[in-house]
């Protein structure tokens, strides 16, 4: 039976919440503990554990068969591989910063400037479509240091809080690039594997559906269904179903995270009582 080799982080956040994702989908695997490659328990997948770095360059060169990876990262080290999914965890911004006091009118400021990195390539493209000429000084690690010691005058770094470019006396002015983890495959991928890696993107959307919904249950008198109705369309509609007390009825429904706590405004004005609030383990859609 073919397996499908997936690619990971063999440490760091990007590896954690990973591994915690495949742990969501049902599959088990044994504890790392300084192994390179690991078969899961009960899916049809192999683990390389393997530098971020590293990643797209196993994936495409067929020594792993998928992987996750930053999209910062995949973009930097290839155009070769196919995003399958987005996987909405790791997300942070590729940016050029410069420091507090240079006044920046806009990427022409950046002409003829020396810019320290360890993208050079989404560099180099983001600065051609901008029409501006600069020198890319590559450099790896402690990238944010290098205009307080000579070495540029503006850098292009990761960036989640913003705080280690603050620290470092340097103020973020253009966003190249939003990242954030991703599955990759490689296009080519075989009938057998294909096959799995669906399967594995199956359980991924009913995790990620279930983590951004909630379920929700409520009580409301009958005349006031309609209007609750119109607020909670649910996966098509919600399930109604009559209570004890004459009247009255029972709402079921799913609301989506992001507009949860504005759903449920809505809903007591409408008349509802008695709301219950459910996390949902999984969902199929």
């Amino acid at each position: 039976m073919k397996t499908l080799k997936l690619a990971v982080q063999k440490s760091g956040r990007l590896s954690d919440s990973s591994l915690n994702l495949i742990k969501e989908c049902g599959i088990t695997f044994p504890t790392r503990i300084a192994r390179l490659k690991a078969a899961a328990f009960n899916f049809p997948v192999e683990f390389l554990y393997l530098r971020d770095d590293d990643i797209p360059g196993y994936v495409a060169d067929k020594v792993a068969d998928v992987g996750i990876v930053g999209k910062n990262v995949l973009l930097e080290k290839t155009d070769e591989l196919e995003i399958v999914k987005e996987l909405g965890f790791s997300k942070c911004r590729l940016s050029i910063a410069v420091p507090r006091e240079f006044n920046y009118q806009g990427v022409e400021s950046l002409e003829g400037l020396n810019i320290a990195t360890s993208y050079p390539r989404i560099l180099s493209n983001f600065l051609q479509q901008k029409g501006v000429s600069a020198d890319i000084h590559e450099i790896s690690g402690s990238v944010e240091i290098a205009p307080s010691i000579g070495l540029a005058q503006a850098v292009c770094d990761i960036v989640s809080t913003g705080s280690t470019l603050v620290s470092n006396g340097l103020t973020e002015v253009e966003v190249i690039l939003n990242s954030e983890a991703v599955l990759v495959a490689r296009p080519e991928l075989d009938g057998p594997r294909r096959q799995i890696l669906d399967q594995l993107l199956f359980r991924i959307n009913a995790v990620q559906a279930a983590n951004s919904n909630k379920y929700i249950l409520l009580n409301a008198p009958n005349e006031a269904i309609p209007r609750i109705t119109e607020l909670l369309p649910g996966m098509r509609s919600p399930t109604v179903v009559p209570l004890a007390q004459k009247g009255w009825s029972s709402l079921h429904s799913v609301v989506k995270e992001d507009d949860f706590w504005e759903v449920i405004e809505n809903l007591r004005e409408a008349g509802a009582e008695g709301i219950l609030v459910i996390p949902i383990e999984k969902m199929v859609l």
